[in-house]
């Protein structure tokens, strides 16, 4: 087993990037994420390979839908209002099929919001901000371990879908240092994928492209997509499960689970019985284990840093209203484990 070395969040990140076989990152500063474009500044040049600090947001997901056409592996990332911004790109690279890693160390909002940690952008990063029928693989990480082997693993999903894949991180997860182990550097190999832009090179000109003017073309390509979403619901969701004796079952992801999971040791240690539920992909959300999951459970808390957005994605799950209760922690701040502590005592009656 490989030693193990203290690292940032966004550092960490993007060396996770780089071990995976990132060939070109593109992206322009912003906090909380500024350590990523930081980093890869001199981490990308030093290996010969590609870094561009763009003149904007729009400008940085359009040279990654770009240089992906091409093949290679790509990747940008930004905080909140930046990734607001890729929106079009977005849905532009879900349209033309090209695979990606895009990754949000998400702040307070709306608009310009704070710095803080947050997880205001869960609807953003789960339904999407672009226009169409698309959808992207998203990974909530809890930890920096978790973040390294999550983005890692990223690039080869977003190859073999062909699609956009993103992390949803946040101000906490990305300026916090923890000892990792890092994966092994992989060599990077020039192949023939058979739809990647490659200048003809003696075969067929091929096309990458959202614009599909014919009739019935386009809708031919959205139940393409349709087909390929459903794949990724029934290949790809991830979950935690603390499959304990409970009665109230939290349910959080990312640092809030993080926090959630503090809480539940004191309160299991008080005598009430608390399990947890976190999904790690919430986009396939993991409707059918949560489901499961709440049959054997009294009450059930969501817990966010936000206002309350993965609680629809609960309520679908659940199918009862009457056991769901919600705590939120919205403005760019992260909870303290005595919050949740005293809601859960607070739901079974102090």
């Amino acid at each position: 087993m490989s030693d193990k070395v203290l690292m940032k969040g966004n550092e960490a990140i993007a060396e996770a990037a780089v071990r995976a076989g990132l060939v070109g990152y593109f992206g322009y500063p912003i906090t909380p994420q500024n350590e990523v474009t930081a980093y890869m500044s001199w981490r990308m040049p030093e290996l010969g390979r590609a870094f561009v600090q763009a003149e904007s947001e729009l400008a940085a997901i359009n040279m990654v839908y770009g240089a992906g056409a091409t093949g290679v592996r790509v990747m940008t990332t930004s905080s909140s209002p930046g990734i607001a911004l890729m929106q079009e790109g977005i849905s532009y690279m879900c349209g033309a099929e090209v695979p990606a890693v895009i990754v949000n160390i998400t702040r307070g909002g709306p608009g310009l919001g704070n710095i803080g940690p947050s997880q205001c952008d869960y609807n953003q990063a789960t339904r999407g901000g672009g226009n169409g029928d698309y959808k992207l693989l998203v990974y909530a990480p809890h930890t920096i371990q978790e973040a390294i082997d999550l983005v890692y693993k990223s690039f080869d999903k977003a190859e073999k879908y062909r699609n956009p894949v993103m992390i949803l991180g946040d101000g906490a997860l990305g300026q916090m240092a923890e000892a990792v182990v890092l994966p092994e550097m992989r060599e990077i190999v020039d192949e023939d994928k058979g739809w990647e832009l490659n200048g003809a090179k003696g075969r067929a000109p091929r096309s990458v492209k959202s614009l599909r003017l014919a009739e019935g073309k386009l809708k031919e390509h959205n139940w393409h997509l349709k087909r390929k979403y459903d794949e990724m619901e029934a290949n790809e969701v991830e979950y935690e499960y603390l499959e304990n004796d409970y009665e109230i079952l939290i349910v959080a992801f990312g640092t809030a689970a993080r926090v959630a999971k503090s809480a539940i040791k004191t309160l299991n240690e008080d005598g009430l019985k608390v399990g947890l539920f976190r999904p790690i992909t919430i986009s396939p959300y993991p409707y059918d284990a949560l489901r499961d999951a709440s049959k054997n459970a009294k009450k059930i808390l969501v817990a966010e840093m936000n206002t309350g957005q993965m609680l629809f994605d609960v309520k679908l799950a659940v199918c009862d209203d009457s056991k769901i209760e919600f705590i939120g922690k919205p403005g760019g701040e992260v909870f303290a484990p005595d919050e949740i502590i005293e809601k859960v005592k607070n739901m079974v009656g102090g």
